[in-house]
């Protein structure tokens, strides 16, 4: 027997057995509004798009986590909004055997990654239906962000402490 196949043998006896799996995928909430109604087809426009995106993840059960990317899509002409489509995208993924910070990890990017292009179809989707152009919505690396939001809590915590030492320091 090889060392691999040892381990693998030892695993799910001392429970660490690592297992990741997407439950179902859905459509959490969805919104889209023309506030012009008909006369936003009456004009030229020059749209300016502004487009947030957010994801939140919660622990349902013990191995089991609710993620949810939602995007707000805003298309304006000067001050004119054209349309506001919004889309909470989310998933049930199930998860065990990880250490914390992988699942944080896991949470907020490869579950945010296999959903967004739902989220994307459905806006197109939508979009569609109201008449409106397509937007080519641009894939997003939800590692780089999840990299960048991890060194903006460290820089936070590390400003945070530098902080509290010079507060010590006065008293």
């Amino acid at each position: 027997m090889t060392e691999e196949t040892a381990a693998a043998a030892e695993a799910p006896a001392q429970g660490t057995e690592q297992k990741f799996a997407i439950q179902r995928v859905y459509l959490k909430d969805l919104s889209f509004e023309t506030p012009q109604g008909a006369s936003a087809f009456n004009k030229q426009w020059q749209p300016k798009v502004n487009q947030d995106l957010s994801t939140k993840s919660a622990k349902i059960d013990e191995d089991l986590f609710e993620v949810s990317v939602r995007m707000t899509i805003t298309v304006s002409d000067g001050e004119e909004t054209l349309y506001l489509i919004e889309v909470d995208q989310a998933g049930l993924f199930s998860i065990a055997g990880l250490e914390d910070q992988h699942v944080a990890q896991l949470l907020n990017t490869t579950c945010a990654s296999m959903l967004f292009p739902y989220a994307r179809e459905a806006i197109d989707n939508v979009l569609t239906k109201g008449s409106f152009p397509p937007l080519m919505i641009p894939p997003i690396n939800f590692d780089a962000l999840y990299a960048n939001a991890v060194q903006q809590q460290a820089a936070a915590k590390a400003q945070e402490g530098d902080t509290t030492e010079a507060e010590g320091a006065k008293h």
